[in-house]
């Protein structure tokens, strides 16, 4: 694989932990010890907020996951240092990568198995797309904005995340062709729930949403598709998300 050259903003973070920068191999063992750090705050999350979400850990396939996924490989070098922290993070575009506590929220309500085929609305930089790649057979995500789905597919691609498949794209109108889903999440928020999303999954599956419109108080919810095509829905806590916007007609 190849190596990338170090920011001088990264490298003063990592002598500041280490000392004297001692190559890659330091770089990597600071981020693997941040990582770690932030499992650690997700998990704490995870219980202060049992109450809201009904649950006081994630799975150990969510975790796993989260700890796996270099996080810092998906931010602009200029806040690498940030990677880490659990709060979210601006990628351009007017885009942003969610707060690490959100990513794997969302990931435990999905409860992807491994044979799943999962759809993401919003790909954004890579990283959600990324940490379920760790837990479903096969990724399937769509980005609006063509500069951030093309340098996503790259980066997922460099990082062996084979099965992600990244398309350009109105989320709205979900990826028919590769219908029905055992799930879906959609990282931005819409004010109603898309008919297409509902149709293109899986009766029995669920997709993970933030609903809520602009001045709106947005709230994730867990919506379970029904055998008649309808579906049931729990609110689970409020967020902040982008607003999903829909493609040119």
């Amino acid at each position: 694989m190849a190596r990338t050259k170090i920011h001088l903003g990264v490298a003063a973070f990592v002598a500041s932990l280490l000392g004297p920068l001692d190559g890659t191999a330091a770089t990597d063992e600071v981020f693997a010890r941040a990582r770690r750090q932030m499992v650690d705050e997700i998990a704490a999350m995870a219980r202060s907020t049992r109450q809201e979400t009904g649950r006081e850990r994630f799975a150990e396939r969510v975790m796993d996951a989260m700890g796996k996924v270099p996080r810092h490989r998906f931010v602009p070098e200029r806040v690498a240092r940030d990677a880490y922290r659990n709060h979210p993070l601006p990628i351009g575009g007017g885009q942003t990568i969610s707060q690490p506590y959100i990513v794997a929220l969302s990931a435990d309500l999905l409860a992807p198995k491994p044979g799943d085929v999962v759809l993401e609305i919003g790909t954004g930089s890579g990283y959600q797309a990324a940490v379920l790649a760790e837990m479903a057979k096969q990724v399937y995500s769509i980005e609006l904005i063509e500069s951030l789905g093309r340098s996503a597919a790259a980066r997922l691609m460099e990082l062996g995340h084979r099965n992600v498949e990244v398309r350009i794209g109105d989320g709205y109108a979900g990826w028919p062709e590769k219908a029905p889903f055992d799930g879906i999440v959609v990282s931005a928020a819409a004010p109603q729930v898309p008919p297409a999303l509902i149709e293109q999954l899986r009766p029995g599956a669920r997709m993970v949403i933030p609903v809520g419109g602009t001045g709106d108080v947005q709230y994730l919810k867990v919506l379970v598709k029904r055998a008649d095509g309808g579906y049931d829905e729990r609110r689970v806590l409020p967020v902040r998300f982008v607003p999903l916007v829909p493609g040119r007609k």
